[in-house]
Order: structure tokens, then sequence, then C-alpha cells
């Protein structure tokens, strides 16, 4: 909203959704004939966003005979079309989105490195949505509402149960999975409770049993954490907490805490009851 292109066009186009003769044609246009099938002139997408901005999604899918075009354009701000060789000046910001870890494709060469380093200007990562657990609730709300609306329901109570399980499952597909669970949960739920199948949700799909022994890297885990909450005095939160210290959330901590039996010995109990410690 800060910006001068506030009121200046916003085109996207999501870069894995096309092959590459077409995809070039998307990102800088064509001249009537340029190949089979090209009958008629095409505006491309930066000729579009001139003076505005332009997303580019996936754009670690972009292959990598034309990425050195892609270069070319960030770089010097000019293109020709398919089949001409006028050069076309344009004056674009470019935001690009990527699910790919451009690094690990840079040494692999199946991406350039120059085209790395010109996108790297200014990086947002978005962390998963396990690292991020007090968003799941909002996002949860949301999506049950907007499918709702589609499905001319109303949903107006979420179990604390259903989501409790929706906070500590891992959602690997990020919150395009959640958004499919909550879609699902809220076709099954023929009143204004979310009916959610949380039965599927990893953490629920097996029987918890609590003298289960932890092995391997999940007890190395699990010592690791011991140590630095008794470093922490078994304060959880706050910028001296032990979440601070493991560079974790505190939500993070305590999801990993419950999954691998953490509990506060009763002793420390005692004493946080006696000096007014707080809940952490």
């Amino acid at each position: 909203n800060l910006s001068g292109r506030r009121e200046r066009p916003f085109v996207k186009l999501n870069c894995a959704a096309s092959p590459l003769g077409l995809l070039e044609s998307e990102l800088f246009g064509h001249e009537k004939g340029a190949f089979t099938g090209a009958v008629a002139q095409k505006t491309g997408r930066f000729e579009l966003a001139d003076k505005g901005t332009l997303f580019l999604d996936e754009v670690g899918d972009i292959p990598l005979e034309l990425q050195a075009k892609l270069l070319r354009v960030l770089q010097e701000q000019e293109f020709e079309r398919l089949g001409s060789n006028y050069t076309h000046r344009v004056d674009v910001r470019v935001i690009a989105a990527t699910h790919r870890d451009l690094a690990a494709m840079v040494k692999q060469g199946t991406f350039r490195e120059d085209l790395y380093y010109r996108l790297k200007v200014f990086p947002v990562p978005v962390p998963a949505l396990r690292q991020r657990t007090e968003d799941i609730p909002k996002l949860v709300w949301h999506f049950a509402a907007l499918h709702a609306k589609k499905m001319n329901k109303r949903i107006d109570e979420i179990p604390p149960d259903v989501m409790d399980a929706l906070v500590e499952y891992r959602w690997p597909g990020n919150v395009r999975e959640l958004e499919n669970f909550i879609e699902r949960a809220v076709i099954l739920s023929p009143h204004a409770v979310l009916r959610a199948p949380i039965g599927e949700l990893e953490p629920f799909a097996a029987p918890q049993n609590a003298t289960a022994p932890v092995g391997g890297l999940a007890e190395v885990e699990r010592d690791h954490i011991l140590r630095v909450l008794d470093a922490s005095n078994w304060v959880v939160g706050g910028r001296n907490g032990a979440a601070a210290r493991l560079g974790m959330k505190r939500t993070s901590l305590v999801y990993r805490m419950r999954k691998l039996r953490i509990s506060r010995p009763p002793a420390w109990r005692s004493k946080a009851a006696a000096v007014g410690a707080g809940d952490d």
C-alpha cells in the first residue's frame, strides 16, 4: 500500500501451468505467425504489467532454456516478443514464489545461479504450517466459513478435541492439505457443528501407548529437550525459556514435549507453586 505501484496493474502467472512454448509466449507475447497457431498478435504478461507488478507463481518450474530470457528482462527490463526483433522496454516489479528449494536446484544445475541471486533480492520465507501452529485455528475457522458458504451451510462450532487434533497434526501438505481436509469436514457435517474425520490424522490414527519405549533419534531429541528444560528451570516460554533456547515456537515445543511424553517433574511443580511461577 505504500508503493507507487499500488494503483497499477497486478498481473499473475503460474509458471507450472504452461508448457515451454506457451510459457514463453505468456511471458513475452508473440507476433502473428510466429508459430503454428499464432493467428493474432499477443501481448505478454511483462507488457501487461508495465509500471505495475508481475507475480510469477512456481518460478522454480521455469525450464532452464527459458531462464536466460527471464534473467535478461529482470536485469535490463527489456525483451522481444516471439517472432519480432523489436525490443520492448518495461518497468515491472516482479514477485516470485516457489515451493522448490532453489539453492539445491542451483547445485544440481537445474536452476541458473545468476537468476537465483537476481530473484533473491528480498526473500520472504514462509514457514511450514507445522512451524506456526498458532495460525491453524484462524485458518480452520476461515476455511470452515468459506466452504460452508459455498455449500449453503453454517458452521458455528468446532469441538475442542477436533481443534486440538488439527493443531497437533504436522500437515505435510501445508495449507492446501488443511483446506482440503476442512472442506471434507464441512461436507460431512449435517448441522452447525464441524464433524471432522480426525481419525485420518497421523497422531490419532494409531492408539497412543503411554508406556511405549522411545528409541533412536527420538530418544536423543528427548534427552536434549530435557537438558534444555532443566537449564531453563522448566520455563517453556519467554525470552529465556526453553523454546527460545531451542530456536522453536512455544507451541511447537509443547507439541514435541507431549509427543515425547515429557512432563514437569513433581519436584519442579512443587517449587513452581511455592514461588508463584506462571503456567510455563
